[in-house]
Order: C-alpha cells, then sequence, then structure tokens
C-alpha cells in the first residue's frame, strides 16, 4: 500500500501558508520528515491524520481517498501526535484497553491478547499497572506507540516523537520504530537529523510548506561529496565570512567559530574539505 500526496496545499486564517503545492509518493518502510519549526510538517500530519482540511489537492492511502472517506482512513492509521495527551492517573493497563474498546475491538478476549502483546512489544507489560503519570518521558512515548498500533494499521504517522528523550530511551525508540516500519508504512516528521540518518530509508526535507529537497538520505550526502568545506575562525571574523561565503553552519569549538561552507570550489586556501553528513545536507538545503 502507498501513499500518494498531489498538489496539497493550506493555508490558514491568518494568511500563513503552511503547505505549498506538496507532492510525494510513499511506499512501505521509515519515510523521514525534517525540517526546522514551523516548517509545515505538523500541518501535512495533521492533514494526512484526518484533523484537519486541506484548501486543495488530493491524498491516496491504496484505493483510499483519504480526503473523502475519513473514516476508513481512522481505520487504518496509528498516530502519535507531538502533544500526547494522557490522563496521569490512570493505569498503562486501563488506558490502552480503553483505547481498544474505542478503536472497535469488542471481544474481550482478543482485546486482551492484543493489549498484552503491545506492551510487551514496547517493553512495558511490567510496568502496566503503574499511572501513566508515574512514567518517564520515554516509557509515555513508548506508551503511545503502543496505542498507535492497535487495530494492525497500514499508516503510523509520529510526529518529534524522540524530542527530549535520553539517549537510552532515544535508542530503545528507534529500534521499536524500526521494528514497525518493516511491515507498514511509517511517517517519521522530526526536526533532528540523526533521527532521520538512522531510521530512514528515504526522506524529504520541508521548509515555510514547501518542499526543497527529496531522496535517500545516503544518496543526498554522497551529492554534497566535495562541496563543504571548514574553517576555524575568530568570532569577530564570523559577519564578513557569511558576506563572503556561504556559511551553512556554526559552532564553538576551544573558544573559536567552527565554520562550515558550501562551496563547488575550495573557497581559499585556508578552507579545509569536508565528509558532508544529513546535517551538512540539512543546513545547506534550508539557508538557500
Amino acid at each position: 500500500m502507498n501513499l500518494s500526496i498531489s498538489n496539497l496545499s493550506k493555508t490558514y486564517s491568518n494568511g500563513l501558508k503552511a503547505l505549498n503545492n506538496i507532492n510525494l509518493e510513499i511506499s512501505s518502510g521509515m519515510f523521514g520528515l525534517l525540517g526546522p519549526n514551523g516548517a509545515g510538517k505538523s500541518s501535512l500530519m495533521r492533514t494526512i491524520a484526518t484533523l484537519q482540511e486541506a484548501d486543495s489537492g488530493t491524498i491516496m492511502l491504496g484505493d483510499i481517498d483519504v480526503v473523502k472517506q475519513k473514516d476508513e482512513v481512522r481505520k487504518v492509521l496509528g498516530y502519535l501526535p507531538q502533544d500526547f495527551g494522557f490522563y496521569p492517573k490512570v493505569s498503562a493497563w486501563d488506558m490502552i484497553n480503553h483505547f481498544a474498546i474505542l478503536k472497535g475491538i469488542s471481544d474481550p478476549k482478543e482485546r486482551k491478547e492484543i493489549c498484552e502483546a503491545l506492551l510487551n512489544q514496547t517493553n512495558l507489560f511490567e510496568a502496566r499497572k503503574r499511572n501513566i503519570g508515574d512514567y518517564s518521558g520515554g516509557m509515555r512515548q513508548r506508551f503511545g506507540i503502543a496505542q498507535a498500533l492497535l487495530g494492525n494499521p497500514k499508516l503510523v504517522i509520529v510526529d518529534e516523537p524522540t524530542a527530549g528523550l535520553d539517549p537510552m530511551e532515544r535508542n530503545r525508540f528507534h529500534n521499536l520504530l524500526s521494528e514497525i516500519g518493516e511491515n507498514v508504512i511509517v511517517i517519521l516528521s522530526t526536526h533532528i537529523v540523526d533521527d532521520v540518518r538512522n531510521l530512514c530509508s528515504n526522506m524529504v526535507i520541508m521548509n515555510q510548506g514547501t518542499i526543497l529537497l527529496s531522496g535517500k538520505p545516503a544518496q543526498t550526502i554522497e551529492n554534497m561529496k566535495g562541496k563543504i568545506w571548514m574553517k576555524m575562525i575568530d568570532k569577530e571574523q564570523l559577519t564578513e565570512h557569511k558576506a563572503a561565503h556561504k556559511v551553512i553552519s556554526t559552532k564553538v569549538v576551544e573558544g573559536k567559530i567552527q565554520v562550515h561552507v558550501y562551496s563547488e570550489t575550495q573557497p581559499d586556501t585556508a578552507f579545509l574539505p569536508v565528509h558532508a553528513d544529513l546535517e551538512d545536507v540539512y543546513f545547506a538545503t534550508i539557508t538557500n
């Protein structure tokens, strides 16, 4: 089953153009949607998840018209929004059982087996009787994925799932997403470059409601080969370097400024070549 998005546009009442003629073809596996805050990622996710209407365009999930057949989409959709609401004084078991009832799993025995399997899959079964309010941030995100997987969805959308997680929980969450992505479409919306590099076979970079780049992460890095240059400068030199070169990123290293510059040729002999990574691709793309 593929997700096909054609000519999708959305402008909010305040005049903000959140989506500008989006065209995407997404197949099974992990798909990364990368961009800064305000890029339009959440607007696109909410539109695919039938939570808001687009002004124009079409979305097809296999044979399902997402715009016209919202109930059919919701039967095969799993969604973990950026801000996942929960009742803090309700146990994980009671909560997922409640979600399963809402999902239409009416047989008690079947529901019990499904809930147990999902809590085991997300490594929460031993903590199933604890209130969700007592969970760590990573445990809550894993519970969010558990509820998103109810009903064997064909499409799973996760919006900024690893923001604020510690490295161990982030790694655990990555492993979980990779496992899920073997059989269904998983759209990972994030501004964290490493999440896309580690997980996704295909991706797009978007900003200000527009898709700027699409492709396989490894291929986009290869296309940047020989075009990223590095130089250590004093802080006072940064302004003149920004005026003279396409500076795509800066960071402080031992009191000096390390600048990365995008250029087809070596800007000058003081610049050293850099092995480009996805972060360089990202910054070079959004600073165009």
